[in-house]
């Protein structure tokens, strides 16, 4: 007598699921009316920490070791005083609770979640199915000319995203790229790297056909760190593959060869000859520099950047950015931030608040990269190691062209939270976790510590 496969038990599922929840919802299709504000997946990144604080209460842990916290909480003391200088208490909420999400909550629930460098693995491929996802539907829309309008024609890959938010789609498969190539050159079995470095191979074209420039940028110098930290021998296999690719790919089949040229040739013109997207930027760079200027310790408040651009921003500035395309109508959308991190916050949030984000980064990035010289030497973790520094390095260099806001943001959170747990937890030698045991075992306790 046969049995029917039954589904494995809730309690059996690997804690990361409602991690992979929030990534299956960025999926989805993003209407095309909307304001790029909060969306489904934001509301079950809440309940995902939510459904953390309740475990927590539950089980009477201690959530995470001093290191752990004070890098993790370190962002909260230059947002709060930040608040406490916006314009209007509504704004200063809001804004706070926004970077609270992205840089404190939902990182945290992430290392709370993930217990393992199985379940890390699992993230990781997980960013690759989605990026695998959107990219193929990128395709599809320059390929039958229903992406968002580019030079008069309907061909930008944008995904899901719509062309209020042309990097979404752009940031998912670059974030997969980063994924797979860590993963193909980690010391997993050989099908599993195989796997991956196809699926990165195959993700170089949806990332070409965004024509978004910085994520060009931030892909391709992460890309070599991650081949430079994997070892010399092992980056020339690789990156001769990844030419190979890009001739074939790019010049071989004639995919939007003259558009991607003069794309690539404006990079180098962005100061001779710079387009208007390139003008505006710089405009709005100097008006966040002019804001903290003006308030250069804690900044002209959050939420602040919309209020006091047009009193410091020269006449060079544009009244918006057309958009169109990918089932949406026309429409200028407003320029409401300066498409640079570290200048928003600087401009907002002011030296606090840049030291104590920044701050927490490059404790990140430190514990990170030590973790990844011991992953080298014993041969355990290097594909987790390189993952995670990949897109902690590929976000960082990213800031420097755009900042958080849109449906992909909250994407931007899992990253922070992933590269959190390799840093604080997964980097240790043994990988065990951070978190104690319950306080009502005094003895295993003081073990686990």
């Amino acid at each position: 007598m046969t049995h029917a496969p039954t589904l494995p038990h809730v309690r059996e599922w690997p804690p990361a699921v409602p991690v992979i929840a929030v990534l299956v919802l960025l999926a989805l299709p993003v209407s095309p009316t909307g304001d790029g504000g909060a969306g489904p997946a934001d509301a079950v990144s809440a309940l995902v920490v939510l459904y953390c604080a309740i475990r927590l209460v539950r089980d009477r842990r201690r959530p995470l070791s001093r290191t752990a916290a004070v890098v993790l909480g370190l962002p909260v003391l230059g947002l709060a005083v930040a608040a406490m200088g916006a314009s209007s208490p509504g704004a200063g909420i809001t804004g706070l609770g926004r970077y609270l999400q992205i840089f404190v909550l939902v990182p945290a629930a992430v290392v709370l979640l993930v217990r393992g460098r199985s379940d890390f693995r699992l993230l990781a491929w997980a960013f690759v199915a989605l990026a695998g996802w959107q990219g193929a539907i990128g395709v599809h829309q320059y390929v039958t000319g229903t992406g968002a309008s580019y030079q008069g024609e309907d061909i930008r890959a944008v995904g899901t995203f719509g062309p209020t938010d042309v990097m979404g789609m752009a940031t998912v498969v670059a974030f997969g790229l980063v994924c797979a190539l860590g993963l193909a050159l980690g010391r997993t079995p050989a099908r599993q790297r195989a796997v991956a470095a196809a699926c990165a191979v195959a993700l170089l074209l949806p990332l070409a056909l965004s024509f978004s420039r910085g994520a060009w940028i931030a892909t391709a110098a992460t890309c070599a760190v991650q081949l430079v930290l994997a070892g010399p021998r092992r980056a020339l296999k690789v990156g001769a593959v990844a030419l190979a690719a890009g001739a074939v790919l790019v010049g071989g089949l004639g995919v939007a060869t003259a558009m991607l040229q003069e794309r690539i040739d404006s990079i180098t013109r962005v100061t001779d000859a710079p387009d208007q997207s390139v003008t505006d930027r710089y405009t709005m760079w100097a008006a966040a520099t002019d804001m903290w200027r003006e308030h250069p310790l804690t900044g002209v408040g959050l939420k602040g950047f919309p209020e006091h651009r047009d009193s410091h921003a020269s006449l060079a500035l544009s009244s918006g950015s057309d958009t169109e395309g990918a089932g949406a109508a026309y429409r200028k959308q407003p320029l409401l931030s300066p498409h640079n991190m570290y200048l928003l916050v600087l401009a907002e949030q002011g030296l606090i608040g840049l030291l104590a984000l920044g701050g927490g980064w490059l404790a990140l990035l430190v514990c990170g990269l030590r973790g990844l010289w011991r992953a080298r030497r014993t041969g355990s973790g290097l594909d987790c190691a390189l993952v995670a520094c990949g897109l902690l390095v590929w976000q960082l260099i990213d800031f420097a062209y755009a900042d958080i806001g849109g449906p992909s943001t909250v994407l931007t959170a899992v990253v922070f939270g992933v590269v959190a747990w390799w840093s604080l937890v997964g980097a240790r030698a043994d990988g065990t976790p951070l978190t104690a045991a319950p306080a009502r075992e005094p003895a295993e306790e003081a073990v686990t510590r």
